[in-house]
């Protein structure tokens, strides 16, 4: 068995006249966080449409845990959960109501039981039966997260889960991304910021004008950028730094 929860390889993906994706290849080792980088659309988002099998790719290969995503979406589906970049939650349900609507959906055999674990693990339960719609955007967020685990998926798909939170609740949001990971589950999440794929991600991928021009850990990633030293003492280079001396780099070829 490979100890692969995701595998891509030379992903291509056009629209019209525009290719998008131009030859994608990276892996995801099962129960890690990977974070896939790139500015405002590189990208990520087809990436992740097609993992997940809501778009077709043009070519390549794509299996996620262990199922070709063109011949076999339904076992894919069956492992996978995707949370998008806006909270996808019914505002006229309560949270309970939520959570049990989405548990009978998976046909799970005690939609409150699961709705209940959910609730208190996400730290819901006393705003469980208060309308979503009174609910903060990082309540939301973890509401929307917590429907994207119920009946345990192997992979969570995280687009930009982050975006349009205040600190306090991205930091929120951070902590169970790493108590998902910690639990066995592969977390793949793209975001623009670099900050968190700093905080979260075992491995690191970014995503320029089609292509991934750098993977690797934090630490491999820090390596391709030039140490600046700062009077006598070594300055550790940002993630942002380094983006933007390899998006240079490339630009200048």
């Amino acid at each position: 068995m490979s100890n692969h929860s995701i595998q891509v390889i030379g992903l291509q993906k056009s629209y019209k006249q525009l290719q998008v994706l131009k030859g994608v290849d990276f892996e995801v080792e099962k129960g890690s966080i990977f974070a896939l980088l790139g500015s405002n659309g590189a990208g990520k988002t087809t990436v992740i449409k097609i993992l997940t099998t809501l778009l077709k790719k043009d070519s390549g290969t794509v299996t996620v845990n262990g199922f070709d995503v063109a011949s076999k979406p339904e076992n894919v589906r069956r492992a996978i959960s995707l949370t998008g970049q806006f909270a996808a939650v019914d505002e006229i349900l309560t949270g309970r109501e939520n959570l049990i609507m989405i548990a009978k959906l998976r046909y799970l055999n005690n939609p409150r039981q699961a709705a209940d674990d959910l609730l208190t693990r996400f730290g819901l339960t006393d705003a469980a039966d208060r309308r979503v719609s009174t609910y903060s955007g990082g309540m939301r967020r973890r509401l929307d997260i917590a429907l994207s685990l119920v009946g345990k998926p192997q992979i969570v798909f995280l687009d930009e889960p982050t975006t349009g939170l205040d600190p306090e609740a991205r930091i929120e949001v951070w902590k169970i991304v790493k108590e998902l990971a910690d639990g066995g589950t592969t977390v793949f999440l793209t975001t623009q910021y670099l900050e968190e794929a700093e905080q979260l991600a075992d491995r690191i991928a970014i995503l320029h004008e089609g292509r991934i021009i750098a993977s690797g850990t934090l630490a491999e990633l820090k390596k391709l950028f030039p140490s600046a030293k700062v009077e006598y003492v070594e300055k550790q280079p940002t993630l942002e730094e380094i983006f933007l001396a390899i998006v240079g780099k490339k630009e200048a070829m």
